[in-house]
């Protein structure tokens, strides 16, 4: 595990590839959505200035993009993290990281907010289960199938960001990485990283997790997850959560949980509700 601290036209586009075959396109796929995801929790959560991040398109959507800005040093910082990771991810270690958010610049393991980024690498391609009532069948997930899912995945962050309670005023973030040990390196650690410990961290006030959502390619499965605190989900309407189960979890916890461990135990799954209408040249932006 590593650890770190701290007009359409003229706009550049950030577009999905139309198809995904081989496993370079799934890699630049998965980074894509990555940097996607980080872009849209930081800028709506408000963790840095508008100065921090670009305009870029995805399909029709347009989302803010973090960027190095000499006068937002702690966005710089982060996006030479975000490089470390596409380290790992290129050379199939990385399992998961983790972004968390602290109010307490002495006690990083102490945490007001977090996301989980899980990542998974096959060779034989996802199949997605279609279950009715008479039959079941199977079938491979289509370059279409996953552009679908990709914007989907954004959409669901977006909407989730827009309605959580406020962060507090000043917070610190952190970056996790973990890898699958078995195949990694145990010198390993991608630029602007070091060692760190594992250990679960303690959650200020009580925390709900949340499953985003997921995209499968062929050759690898990129998931997003969020905890944060219980008292911020108040003003999210129902219709957003599909809550399997509604337990909150004990204050100290793990975030190197198994997926298996997170469903059962107590994951709420984040669902885009079909009345929403989306405008087409509207920005992810705060209202």
């Amino acid at each position: 595990m590593a650890t770190a601290q701290l007009q359409r036209t003229s706009v550049s586009a950030l577009v999905f590839p139309s198809k995904v075959t081989t496993e370079q396109q799934s890699s630049g796929l998965v980074k894509r959505l990555l940097a996607v995801s980080v872009s849209c929790i930081t800028y709506l959560r408000g963790l840095f200035p508008e100065c921090a991040y670009g305009a870029r398109y995805v399909d029709d959507l347009c989302v803010k993009i973090l960027k190095e800005d000499k006068n937002c040093p702690g966005s710089t910082q982060l996006v030479k993290w975000m490089r470390g990771c596409y380290d790992a991810l290129q050379k199939k270690y990385l399992r998961m990281v983790v972004l968390a958010v602290y109010t307490n610049p002495e006690d990083p393991q102490t945490i007001s907010e977090c996301y989980q980024f899980k990542f998974k690498y096959t060779t034989n391609g996802p199949i997605m289960d279609f279950i009715s009532k008479n039959q079941s069948s199977e079938s491979i997930m289509s370059s279409a199938d996953i552009k679908k899912a990709s914007i989907l995945l954004i959409r669901k962050i977006y909407i989730l960001m827009q309605n959580l309670g406020p962060l507090p005023n000043d917070v610190c973030l952190t970056m996790k990485l973990f890898y699958y040990d078995e195949v990694t390196p145990p010198d390993y650690q991608p630029p602007g990283f070091k060692d760190g410990d594992c250990e679960g961290v303690i959650f200020e006030g009580e925390p709900m997790y949340l499953n985003v959502g997921e995209v499968p390619t062929p050759f690898h499965t990129f998931k997003v997850k969020v905890t944060t605190e219980k008292e911020r989900m108040e003003n999210i309407d129902s219709t957003i959560l599909s809550p399997k189960q509604l337990k909150t979890a004990p204050q100290k916890i793990l975030v190197d949980k198994d997926d298996l461990e997170d469903e059962q135990e107590h994951y709420v799954s984040v669902n885009i509700f079909k009345e929403i209408k989306y405008n087409s040249n509207k920005c992810l932006t705060q209202f």
